[in-house]
């Protein structure tokens, strides 16, 4: 009876929670490169005396394009607010908008780098700003996780390993700062020193990717031990290290999956929140997905075929 009841309150609060309206307000986070960088957050309207978590989230656009408050993202966005979570949709620098004159494999190495480490450098002085103004914003800063769609999840990956491994970019993070969960779809982790290893373990991680994307790999692609590391790749080191993850696998989707989660999964994805941040359970899951009628694609790419790829969706 006791478990019923409890049960019931549970429903009627959450039922509370998704009849309020969803506000945003939009703050300058930093000025850098002479860009001033915004971020909106996503909340609900009504007073809530608890801290609440935070879910820090990067568009995509291939480190080329993007908007932090694009209309695709508005659902993911009001149905985390909905559920209690405050959402903080940020700006970053675009690495990539005014690619390197060279076409050199050192010059295009060093464009990615750069794009790639910028936008870490922005997500970490988003955190800073949620940190140092959580007591303002009801977020909780023990309850910060990140998130991103494509350059977006790549970016936030990468912030993630760059803070196990105290990287020197991540050190403007307070000393006994973590992440509580990162949510990926379709991302990876660059790397010119060969495979990437976490030092540490790192906090939760979702992982969405379709096996035949084409842009960003699902298990990995390198050259010269340069190159990227996909959702199947980090899965694998997860599970090495008995860390808590979960890998949505869709086989033979594309790079859709960069996005279609923020539209048909923001229940998992608040199923993952609320079992591995919220009640702090540690389990590794594995979901493979096929979508009906089964249409066979490519799953392998070569380097060169990523490069192409990325190429042709710029022009």
């Amino acid at each position: 009876m006791k478990r019923l009841f409890a049960c019931l309150v549970l429903m009627l609060s959450t039922l509370n929670l998704m009849a309020q309206d969803v506000e945003c307000q939009t703050y300058h986070y930093a000025t850098t490169d002479g860009q001033e960088l915004m971020l909106d957050i996503y909340s609900l309207s009504s007073e809530c005396s608890e801290p609440r978590p935070c879910m820090i989230f990067a568009f995509g656009g291939g480190f080329v394009m993007g908007e932090r408050n694009h209309e695709y993202y508005a659902r993911y966005f009001d149905t985390l607010a909905k559920a209690g979570i405050v959402v903080a949709s940020i700006d970053y620098r675009l690495g990539l908008k005014n690619p390197p004159k060279s076409k050199g494999i050192k010059s295009v190495i060093g464009a990615m780098q750069n794009a790639v480490d910028i936008a870490v450098e922005d997500i970490y002085s988003a955190t800073c700003f949620l940190l140092n103004n959580s007591q303002r914003l009801n977020i909780d800063p023990e309850r910060i996780m990140l998130s991103g769609s494509s350059a977006g999840a790549i970016a936030s990956l990468q912030a993630e390993w760059n803070r196990c491994n105290g990287a020197e970019i991540s050190r403007v993070l307070p000393n006994d700062f973590s992440y509580a969960a990162v949510v990926a779809c379709a991302g990876a982790i660059f790397s010119t020193d060969g495979k990437p290893k976490f030092k540490q373990e790192p906090a939760p991680i979702l992982l969405f990717h379709g096996t035949s994307d084409g842009n960003v790999p699902y298990n990995s692609s390198s050259l010269f031990g340069v190159g990227f590391y996909g959702s199947k790749y980090i899965a694998k080191q997860l599970e090495k290290m008995n860390a808590p993850y979960w890998f949505y696998a869709v086989e033979y989707a594309d790079h859709k999956i960069a996005g279609l989660p923020l539209w048909y999964q923001c229940e998992l994805i608040l199923q993952f929140i609320n079992d591995y941040v919220i009640e702090g359970s540690r389990m590794q899951i594995v979901s493979e997905v096929e979508y009906l009628p089964r249409e066979r694609r490519q799953t392998h790419f070569t380097a060169k075929e990523y490069l192409q790829n990325n190429y042709k969706r710029r022009q």
